[in-house]
């Protein structure tokens, strides 16, 4: 049976503490159907114009931004020339959506995405910013049905690594993303661009101090484990019940890991075991080792 963070039974062969339930403890009463509710905040950063406006680029972000259709949606932009196969879906997607298809000259059009070293293969989707959840609540009522699986960041700046968790907690059926109104990158088209427009997808929730939204979390039934290398407790000794349950997997930056104060909020502090002479691993794919071996973990074998 899965673990929540009430049951006081106790839990065999697993780090984290069993607590006693107290008055109101328990998965939130919010409910937990989709939201549409937002804070349309502007996703700053390059490719995006003064007018609030966004240039998106890489198929695979332009074609899930498309599918999506959270953003506000204006044109899809083409380079001019003769018409390119690899380019044909996208177009059949934009005239589904209702979107309008143009074209430009390709020094107009790279002129837009704002940075030289982009490759951006001859497209462009001009749109809004992604909307974003005002705190938690939002954030859980946006989750699909089943336990709550949520990744926050604790400092991760580089809209690179970003994007690279948003993909890999898609991939494992994560269903939202908690990042802090600071020291946290915006949700610019370069994240779309490295999460393979997984983003357009993940609800994001930002909040002004990540320790009390994860307090806040907890008082809802969700743990708050976290990776760490400091008296942590080895991946394969935590309970399978944790994973099983609602979490929240916190990550930190690279170099400098969970802030003190966000390590002294987490429920249980977890390792990977490594067995080569590099200690440690980039955040993206930590994030996918915790992730998926808590998705193995939660399937019975053979399912």
């Amino acid at each position: 049976m899965a673990a929540r963070r009430g049951d006081s039974r106790s839990r065999k062969g697993g780090a984290g503490p069993a607590r006693a339930r107290s008055p109101g403890r328990g998965r939130s009463s919010e409910g937990r159907g989709r939201s549409s509710e937002g804070r349309g905040r502007s996703s700053d950063g390059r490719g995006r114009s003064p007018g609030g406006r966004e240039w998106i680029h890489g198929l695979h972000s332009i074609s899930e931004a498309l599918a999506a259709g959270r953003r506000e949606l204006h044109a899809l932009w083409l380079r001019k020339g003769p018409p390119r196969r690899e380019l044909e879906a996208l177009v059949e997607a934009a005239r589904g959506a209702g979107v309008a298809v143009k074209t430009a000259e390709a020094d107009e059009l790279a002129e837009r995405v704002g940075d030289e070293a982009v490759n951006w293969q001859g497209a462009l989707l001009e749109a809004g910013p992604i909307p974003e959840l005002a705190g938690i609540g939002p954030l859980l009522r946006a989750q699909p049905e089943g336990p709550v699986r949520l990744v926050a960041l604790d400092g991760v700046e580089d809209p690179q690594n970003a994007g690279a968790i948003a993909r890999v907690a898609d991939a494992a059926g994560v269903g939202g993303l908690l990042m802090t109104e600071r020291r946290a990158p915006p949700l610019s088209p370069a994240v779309s661009r490295a999460s393979a427009g997984a983003i357009e997808w993940l609800p994001v929730a930002r909040v002004p101090n990540l320790v009390r939204a994860l307090e806040g979390l907890k008082e809802r039934g969700v743990w708050v484990l976290g990776a760490d290398l400091r008296d942590a407790e080895p991946l394969w000794r935590v309970s399978d019940a944790l994973f099983q349950g609602d979490f929240v997997l916190v990550m930190g930056a690279e170099g400098r890991g969970l802030r003190p104060s966000t390590r002294a909020a987490l429920d249980v502090a977890v390792e990977i075991p490594m067995a080569g002479r590099v200690a440690s691993l980039n955040v993206a794919t930590a994030t996918a080792v915790l992730l998926f071996e808590a998705m193995r973990r939660s399937h019975p074998a053979g399912e």
